[in-house]
This record gives C-alpha cells, structure tokens and sequence, in this order.
C-alpha cells in the first residue's frame, strides 16, 4: 500500500479496427495521463482493437511479441515514467501451434515505468449471452478463457485484475479479497442494455465486497464494427462511493486514491477477516 494518496488517469475510449489508429490514441493518452500527474493510467478492454468481424480481425491478432500496439504503449511508459494497465488486447495464444486450437486469449498487461511487462490475466469468464434487444454474444468461440487469478504489485498498492463479464462472478473477487488488494481493475466494453441495468450496481458491489477501490474503464459510443458500448468509465471508494464517472463520451479522466481510505472502511467494516466458510449442502 502505498504511503499517501496516488493521482491515476483513465482513457474512456471508442476503439476502432485499426489497431495503428488505437496505438496511437494510447500513446497520446499516455503522455497526457503523465502530464497531468498520474502515477498509472487504466485504459478498457479490447483497448488495440475492437472488431467482432473475425475474418478482418484475424491479420491484426497476433502473439504478444509480435503485437505494435503492445510496443508502442510500452516504448511511451517507458518514455513518460508512467505505468500502464491495458485494459486487455486480443492476442495469438504462444501455445496454439501446439494446441492447434486456434482461440486467442482476452488478455490484460500491466506495464511498469520502464516499459516492462510486470503481470499478464487472460480473461477468465467469456461472455456467451442472447440478450433481449437481440444482440447476441459468443465470445468462447474466438477466445479461450483463462484459468489463473492475477495480482501484482503497483504505485497504488497490490492490483488485482479482471475483465468485464468478470464482473458478474463473486467467487474470482473473493479470491482477490483474500489477497487483499488495495485496488482491482476491471476494464470493460459492456453493451449499452447491460450497462443501463447493472453496471454500477454491480461495481460499487465489488468495491464493497473487497473493501478495496475499483477502477473500471470502459470502451463508450458507436463503434466500426457496429456495436455500441455504454461508457462511464468509474472510479470506487471501498465504501461503494463513486469517485468518478466518465459519462458517455471518450476522453482521459483523472482520480486520487488514498489507501487511508481502506484502513478506514477495514476498520469500520472487517468483512474480509469475519468471513466464514459457508458449508455445502
């Protein structure tokens, strides 16, 4: 945990199927984000490209070492001295030529002031729903879920990572309680009726359950490929209160967290210590 209160920066972005367009728009953000004070700057899922058309989407996922969009925020971290959490990227998986299986991972990179890669998550949860205003998601067809729970260590304290549809699932912010993360990100590209009906609600939700800040950014707008995704991009105290919400446009927002915040709600409310196992049947 950090001594004092730590400055971060948001990107609420409308990515696009141009990863070169996306890069750039990063990088920006990213010397900006340092700019203006920021120890990390979070930005949403699917961050290098957000294109649900397979067949055009298929010449731009490639692994990570091969990935420009990758390099490039890591050479502007590097050259600003300011962390990165890329909400995630798509990515050709290392093992695929083994596997054969062709699914790519939805996977979150957090970089540090150097430029080094310091934790990766794949996305654990694929969103696999049919909605009721029609729109129809199978996101385990392109991409293969994860199997590990992330932490690591950051200028806001320890970092727990998830991804959007991650949200949804208790038993993967448990696991970050118990590790006792002073901050959990979970980037998004959330679709404007789910959004409306559950996305602050369920935020502040896990804010409250791990007594631990959260700080979601969000893909906004009309997209390229035809979505639309919901925005407001939010900042969460451990009590549940919203510190920032970016609202429905794209742009760079900024917040502080002062880890005194959560020795003060773990004091008041020690959830994490009083949990009991809950017993089967």
């Amino acid at each position: 945990m950090p001594d004092g209160p730590v400055r971060v920066a948001l990107f609420q972005m409308t990515t696009g199927v141009d990863p070169a367009a996306n890069s750039a728009a990063i990088v920006d953000a990213v010397r900006r984000a340092a700019d203006g004070g920021a120890a990390i700057l979070f930005t949403p899922e699917m961050s290098g490209l957000l294109d649900r058309d397979r067949q055009r989407a298929t010449p731009h996922i490639v692994t990570e070492e091969a990935n420009p969009v990758l390099a490039a925020v890591r050479a502007a971290a590097a050259r600003h001295g300011i962390w990165v959490a890329i909400g995630s990227l798509a990515v050709k998986r290392g093992d695929d030529a083994v596997s054969g299986e062709g699914r790519w991972a939805n996977r979150s990179f957090l970089i540090d002031a150097s430029g080094a890669i310091v934790a990766r998550y794949d996305k654990i949860h694929m969103f696999d729903v049919d909605l009721a205003s029609g729109e129809s998601w199978r996101e385990s067809a392109a991409y293969r879920p994860g199997e590990s729970v992330v932490t690591a260590e950051t200028p806001v304290g320890r970092l727990g990572l998830a991804i959007c549809y991650d949200v949804r699932f208790p038993a993967l912010f448990e696991q970050l309680g118990r590790r006792q993360c002073d901050v959990i990100a979970i980037p998004a590209a959330f679709t404007v009726p789910t959004g409306k009906a559950h996305w602050h609600l369920m935020q502040r939700a896990r804010a409250v359950e791990a007594s631990a800040f959260v700080i979601a950014t969000a893909q906004v707008g009309r997209h390229e490929d035809g979505r639309e995704t919901y925005g407001h991009s939010l900042v969460i105290d451990p009590w549940g209160e919203v510190l920032l919400d970016m609202g429905g446009e794209p742009g760079l927002g900024f917040a502080t967290l002062d880890p005194a915040r959560i020795a003060e709600v773990r004091a008041q409310l020690p959830s994490l210590i009083n949990k009991q196992p809950i017993p089967a049947g």
